[in-house]
């Protein structure tokens, strides 16, 4: 990487454009940058880094995205801008940078803020010409640090060498060493492994103990089902032996468990046995017993049968005469249905013929019959007589109709009558409010387009009148604003000038013996300044400057208030005009009270036009009613005649209808009523006849039935004849006295019943006794025997689960045996890891090997050959070992820490690490070859003699083709070093001076 050209706007104390030529500066190989102390120095290097990377070393990039990179000593218009020319990996890059930007709105008030731009160009060798890559920041940042193979933190150690934070480094522990060695090598992904390890190490023996918790967990539940006979390891999850102590302890339980279960199996069958031999004793006893009850039973059950033998006896006779009078029973039965026949038939003759006329009330069935066919004949004559009555009542109704439509229709034309006889003068009153509306809403239209402008005139003057006021009193403050910030100002500057005269003494106070100076880097400080009275420090600097920012901050808000007023007021004067605010008000409120007389009489205009609308359809309706009632009068006249004339000859046929009765209803219902009691009274008349006939014959097939029955009488047979309910009860207690007697007949001739009789009383509690206990102790024994099973089964479940568990876990502690291993060494708390040391220690200690052997190349020169840098790997005290770095000292030929060497050893030595890191630092990122070098300060703590060897060291970087920048105070640089850029600083910013090598 070789650095061409550097133009800097705008940029930290820099207010106006500046400007490096670095290929100027490079030609001589060394060149020297140099200024007062606050000049700029080091912002010239973050100009660089901030071109690369959009950001800038440590706390100097502050907060707000880069907008405090911004100079103070800045025009407001102008914006800030870095802009870098540069040649890496064969390509000639041009960069330009702008961080956020606050400014001026360019309409309105306020400020806005422009966002950062960055533009990537390449310089075409073939073209000559620039042509554009990128302006997205994010692929310009990767492209950038792709191509350099760093990034920030690497190239601010790596080109702008801090020799103080090296100085710092030659004495720092392994720790502070472990944290910039980190940083410049990129070692997180070494440290990613230990935190991998050590996280896959926890879950790991997460996993193992969780396992061994359930592990743990069947064992209890084992010893639950085992009772006493089982005993637990007393060892923890995790411990080693775990597994192997809970499976032996399993395969105990279960033999144990199996021995009881065959001791309850042979007790089980013992008391089986013992139930069988007691379940025969007591079903023999229970035998005998029911045996000798039966028998008794039986001979108790013989005695009765015998006391109720004549009873039986009398049934039987009773029950044959029953069966004889069964024989008779149908002819009484039909006997009986033929009286109860021939009773109803004579009394509904009797009933039917007490309705007949005295002329008829002896008559036969024959004469009774012809007089209701007679009347029968005459009924149908009447039929023709009734329609023409139905007809007469529907053309009385019909006519009454007629009238009542006549008189409705009267009433409509003498209502539309009355209506249409005012319909002009009413149409002539609403066409009237009509025509009064509409002129009103086109008068109120009219006053609307006049009101709103005299409106805007009347607002914009009460306006105009206020801001004239407003204006005066805006300009007299921002007049003081002025004032104010004007003084602000020259006072800030007076102390920023006196702090300046008197910074070394400002620097001077924080120097100690055995210290190196910030400045020149010596650690002796013979003649320190003093400060003077009057002294102005830090604090008092920047309160100044605050109360001169904010002075001109309360300026700028000032005279924008002051120019808005001012806008204000123009552009009411040019809406009003100079007419005073008591005229238009006037008329306005003329206008608004004209606006409001008018719309409130157009308002009614809709009303009133309905209001027409509806009087004209109703007038229309009326003169139609009016007009249809007329043509139905008219059409009614022939109907009427038409109606009268068929009524008359309807009521003469009627009145020959009707005879002596009041209507030809009344006759017909007459006529029906005397038909209805004559075929009554004929047919009751030939049925009782009918009845009398059947009786005789039932009386007569009666006595014949019961003689041959050998009964003497008819009623003699009634007597003897037994209902059903009756039967069944006498044929019921026949059939029970004959089954008991078989029965008892029966037992008393068993052979065993007989033999159990002869035999003494059976015993049957002591029997029942015998087996209940036989039956309890059977119960115990199965109960004890299911038990020793369940918990010969619960115990094999268990244990094969506990197994199955070994099993599955076995994986899973071997990784975590192989990976607690690999934890252990990579985080140097392993018995195999005798020097204690990390992973990424060894890794850094392999650089630091690698930086101490090229810084020795560089130091053994600076040195006239008297140093050597060498890596140590010893522990100190009881840290960790691995990131030790001693120096060799060639004139004593022994090794010492390089906290021991002086301020200028310190210096020579640094510059050598610093130059070895960097070449160990370049070769990491890829090799990209940097061609140019910044070295920061230390120079100062150098003889003569050494200050030669360095610069000879660092002119042989010449040999490589590189350019070094020395960025120091020390005046015998500018003698020995020709190609300088100076930092002049000023009120009005700092500015830089090149001078080339010749």
């Amino acid at each position: 990487m070789r650095l061409h050209r550097l133009d800097i706007t705008a940029f930290g104390p820099f207010g106006v454009s500046q400007s490096v030529d670095f290929d100027d500066l490079s030609a001589a190989g060394l060149f020297l940058l140099h200024g007062p102390t606050g000049a700029g120095k080091t912002s010239v290097l973050d100009a660089v880094c901030y071109a690369l990377y959009g950001s800038v070393p440590g706390a100097r990039q502050g907060s707000g995205q880069g907008m405090t990179l911004r100079s103070d000593h800045a025009a407001a218009g102008t914006r800030t801008e870095v802009r870098l020319e540069l040649t890496v990996a064969g390509r000639r890059l041009e960069i330009t940078r702008q961080p956020p930007w606050e400014r001026l709105k360019l309409r309105g008030k306020g400020t806005t803020v422009d966002k950062a731009q960055t533009w990537l160009r390449e310089y075409d060798p073939t073209t000559r010409a620039w042509k554009d890559l990128s302006r997205s920041h994010q692929e310009i940042g990767e492209e950038i640090t792709q191509l350099l193979g760093m990034s920030r933190e690497q190239f601010c150690q790596v080109v702008l060498l801090p020799q103080g934070d090296f100085a710092r480094f030659l004495r720092a522990d392994a720790e502070a060493r472990g944290k910039l060695l980190g940083r410049l090598f990129d070692t997180r992904r070494f440290a990613e492994v230990e935190k991998r390890l050590a996280e896959r190490r926890r879950a790991t023996e997460a996993q193992v103990r969780e396992g061994d918790a359930a592990l743990l967990a069947d064992a209890h539940r084992m010893q639950q089902a085992a009772g006493d006979t089982m005993e637990l390891p007393e060892l923890a999850p995790g411990e080693p032996g775990l597994a192997e102590a809970v499976l032996e302890a399993a395969a105990v339980a279960r033999a144990t468990a199996r021995e009881l279960l065959t001791i309850a199996d042979r007790r089980l069958t013992a008391a089986e046995s013992a139930r069988a031999a007691t379940g025969r004793e007591l079903a023999d006893a229970r035998e005998l017993d029911r045996l000798q009850r039966r028998f008794a039973e039986a001979r108790e059950r013989a005695a009765r049968l015998a006391e109720r033998s004549d009873a039986h006896r009398a049934a039987q006779e009773h029950m044959e005469r029953a069966r004889k009078a069964e024989a008779v029973a149908p002819a009484l039965e039909l006997r009986d249905v033929a009286d109860s026949e021939h009773r109803r038939a004579a009394a509904a003759e009797a009933r039917a013929r007490a309705l007949l006329p005295q002329a008829l009330a002896d008559a036969g069935a024959a004469p009774l019959a012809a007089a209701a066919r007679r009347a029968a004949e005459e009924l149908g004559g009447l039929e023709s007589a009734r329609r023409a009555e139905r007809r007469l009542a529907a053309l009385v109704e019909e006519r009454a109709g007629l009238d009542r439509q006549e008189r409705a229709d009267e009433e409509v034309r003498q209502e539309a009558e009355t209506w249409l006889a005012d319909w002009e003068t009413v149409r002539t009153g609403l066409q009237s409010r009509v025509d009064a509306a509409q002129e009103a809403a086109t008068r109120a239209e009219q006053l609307a387009v006049q009101r709103d402008p005299a409106r805007r005139r009347l607002t914009a003057a009460r306006q105009r009148d206020r801001l004239t006021d407003d204006t005066e009193a805006a300009r007299q403050r921002a007049l003081a604003a002025a004032e104010d910030a004007v003084e602000a100002r020259a006072h800030w500057l007076d102390l920023k000038e006196q702090r300046l005269h008197g910074i070394a003494a400002e620097l001077a106070a924080n120097l100690t013996d055995g210290t190196p100076c910030a400045v020149c880097g010596a650690t002796q400080h013979p003649a320190p300044a003093r400060k003077t009275a009057g002294h102005v420090d830090r604090e008092a600097e920047e309160r100044a400057l605050t109360a001169y920012q904010t002075a001109d901050e309360l300026r700028a808000q000032a005279e924008r208030h002051l120019g808005a007023v001012r806008e204000a007021l123009a552009a009411a004067t040019a809406e009003a005009g100079d007419t005073p605010t008591a005229q238009l008000a006037e008329a306005a409120e003329e206008l608004d009270g004209a606006y409001t007389r008018a719309r409130a009489t157009a308002s009614g205009l809709h009303a009133a036009q309905e209001e027409l609308r509806r009087a004209e359809g109703e007038r229309e309706q009326r003169v139609a009613a009016q007009q249809q009632a007329a043509v139905r009068s008219a059409s009614r006249v022939a109907g009427r005649d038409r109606l009268e004339r068929e009524q008359a000859l309807l009521e003469e046929e009627l009145t020959r209808a009707r005879g002596t009765a009041e209507s030809v209803t009344a006759r017909a219902a007459q006529l029906e009523r005397r038909a209805a009691l004559l075929t009554d009274a004929a047919d009751t008349a030939r049925a009782a006849e009918d009845t009398a006939q059947r009786l005789k014959d039932a009386d007569a097939r009666l006595s014949d039935a019961a003689f041959r029955a050998g009964f003497d009488t008819p009623a003699d047979a009634a007597a003897a004849l037994l209902d059903d309910t009756a039967h069944r009860e006498l044929q019921r207690r026949l059939d029970a006295w004959q089954t008991e007697d078989a029965a008892v007949r029966a037992v008393l001739a068993e052979a065993d019943t007989a033999d159990a009789a002869r035999r003494p009383p059976a015993d049957l509690t002591a029997a029942e006794q015998a087996a209940a206990d036989a039956d309890r102790r059977l119960r115990e024994a199965s109960s004890a025997r299911d038990a020793a099973d369940r918990c010969r089964a619960e115990l094999d479940r268990l244990s094969a689960h506990a197994a199955t568990s070994v099993r599955r876990l076995a994986p899973l502690r071997e990784e975590y045996t192989r990976v607690a291993r690999l934890a252990s060494l990579a985080a140097g708390t392993s018995v195999d890891n005798e020097r204690r040391m990390r992973l990424e220690s060894y890794v850094l200690a392999a650089r630091l090997e690698q930086v101490a052997a090229a810084a020795t190349a560089r130091l053994l020169r600076m040195s006239s050959g008297r140093y050597t840098l060498v890596h140590s790997d010893d522990r100190s005290g009881r840290g960790r070992s691995g990131l030790g770095l001693h120096v060799v000292d060639a004139w004593t030929g022994r090794e010492r820490d390089t906290a021991t060497l002086s301020g200028g050893e310190t210096f020579f030595a640094s510059l050598a690490l610093a130059l070895g890191l960097a070449d160990v630092v370049t070769d990491e990122a890829g090799g990209v070859r940097l061609d140019t070098l910044f070295i920061d300060e230390g120079f100062g703590s150098l003889d003569d003699q050494t200050l030669d060897e360095v610069l000879d060291v660092l002119d042989a970087l010449r040999e490589r083709d590189r350019s070094v920048g020395i960025v120091s105070h020390v005046p015998d640089l500018r003698r020995r070093i020709h190609a300088q850029l100076e930092v002049v600083k000023g009120r009005s910013g700092s500015v830089l001076r090149q001078r080339g090598a010749g």
